[in-house]
């Protein structure tokens, strides 16, 4: 545990159990269901013994590459994808994030200067139009709460009802702002350009898009599906286990209310995924049970296409501000979450490893530990960078096909459902996407810079 003394907050639920470590690794070899004592032990490399063993983490490693070679497959898979997140106003204050500022200094009247922004429909338009020009076919947008972000204009309306709509359902007219967000329903509309996948609406969003109405979650994700939405993200899960959500996130949705989001998203008929942000106050204990609601939540919807873990990144974050962590997590905890998941997540196929949290050369390490997932190329990534991270903000088709090689694994480009892939040949002279309405494999950039040199 490096990310902070993570035994100072009282916690109930600690790291441990009556299983031995021997036998937790004897049914993951097995390919037997895991209980959370058994990904716990695996996950510490056995609570008899404090810190990491290295020789115990080589097991748990080699099970979980194991069970990805039984799973899926040798194939290392990614998107052609762009990033556009709407804005940066939000009213949640976070303590693990960085990329939000608080939603008063948009308004017109503020004088505080900010780094923020909010984009207009029109704008999301021409930034997700001139990408799918270069080749893209998913866009991912995960953006603050803004007050005056809406579902549609009968919500708008209803939220206009209430006496006092700033304080009861944090609702503020988009003439109050510099920059008016549209409604949600105009931004997916926005951004689906040529029928590129708009992959967007966290939960967290969701709520949102339904406050002080009696929407239920799939009629919120029905609508947003006719507007555009084509799969849905399962980010705002930080944690699920209420007393870590308490201490990070006090003022974001609960665990329950996160389930309820992703179930609606599917009643709906969506796709989504599911992630944990891990390493700063939460225990080995928490991680496993937030695999554990994951798993119970795939056993019952079976809409999960993939389960990404993203290790905090804490530089610039109110939490380490604030001196309640110190770090992040180790290279071995990283490892140790990426082989957990896969070995714990027996009904989730595919495994994400993170190049934008990681770098090059780590990310490629993870492949070896379960994953079999490498992102997209992103174009641009602004959450990990404004908290503090290293790493770049887009990844050539060249570079997938240089770094996937090198570890002995086939590159290939899928779509966001995984259900269409194309190997890419690895003797050809340049690559490029081809799965996107107007992709023809040409090079979406010219290469940057050797992807080998990435982690310097």
């Amino acid at each position: 545990m490096t990310g902070a003394a993570r035994d100072d907050f009282g916690f109930d639920h600690v790291p441990e159990t009556d299983q031995s470590f021997e036998n937790a690794l004897e049914k993951a070899r097995a390919g037997e269901r895991l209980t959370i004592a058994d990904g716990v032990e695996l996950m510490t490399t056995g609570t008899d013994t404090d810190g990491i063993d290295p020789v115990r983490k080589e097991l748990v490693l080699e099970a979980a590459d194991r069970r990805r070679a039984e799973m899926v497959g040798d194939d290392v898979t990614f998107v052609a994808n762009l990033n556009n997140n709407v804005t940066t106003a939000c009213t949640t204050g976070c303590l693990f994030c960085n990329f939000k500022n608080t939603a008063h200094l948009f308004e017109s009247d503020s004088d505080v200067d900010h780094q923020g922004f909010t984009k207009t429909p029109a704008e999301s338009r021409d930034i997700v139009s001139d990408a799918v020009e270069m080749g893209i076919y998913e866009v991912t947008s995960v953006s603050g709460l803004h007050p005056a972000l809406v579902l549609d204009e009968e919500h708008r309306e209803i939220l206009q009802s209430y006496d006092n709509p700033a304080a009861e359902v944090n609702y503020k007219p988009p003439d109050v702002y510099d920059a008016d967000p549209g409604t949600y329903a105009e931004q997916l509309a926005a951004m689906s350009v040529d029928g590129v996948h708009v992959h967007s609406m966290t939960p967290e969003e969701a709520h949102h898009a339904k406050r002080g109405t009696d929407w239920s979650y799939e009629e919120v994700y029905r609508r947003l599906a006719d507007a555009g939405l084509d799969s849905a993200p399962g980010t705002a899960a930080e944690i699920l286990v209420p007393e870590v959500r308490d201490v990070i996130c006090p003022g974001k949705i609960g665990t329950d209310e996160w389930v309820a989001g992703m179930e609606g998203a599917m009643e709906a008929g969506l796709d989504v995924t599911a992630t944990i942000m891990y390493g700063h106050v939460e225990n080995e204990m928490h991680r496993v049970m937030h695999l554990d609601v994951v798993r119970d939540l795939q056993d019952r919807h079976g809409g999960i296409t993939e389960f990404v873990p993203l290790s905090f990144v804490y530089q610039n974050t109110p939490l380490y501000d604030r001196g309640l962590v110190s770090g992040g997590a180790s290279d071995a905890e990283d490892e140790l979450m990426i082989a957990v998941s896969r070995l714990y997540l027996d009904n989730v196929e595919h495994i994400q490893s993170s190049w934008v949290k990681f770098g090059n050369a780590k990310a490629l390490k993870l492949l070896n530990c379960g994953a079999d997932d490498l992102m997209g190329t992103i174009l641009s990534e602004e959450i990990t960078k404004r908290a503090g991270g290293e790493y770049g903000e887009f990844r050539s088709f060249d570079d997938y096909v240089e770094m996937i090689s090198a570890i002995g694994r086939r590159p290939v480009e899928r779509s966001t459902d995984y259900r269409t892939r194309r190997p890419l040949n690895v003797d050809d002279d340049h690559h490029g996407p081809m799965l996107g309405p107007r992709a023809d494999g040409t090079p979406m950039l010219e290469r940057r810079r050797d992807p080998a040199t990435a982690d310097d």
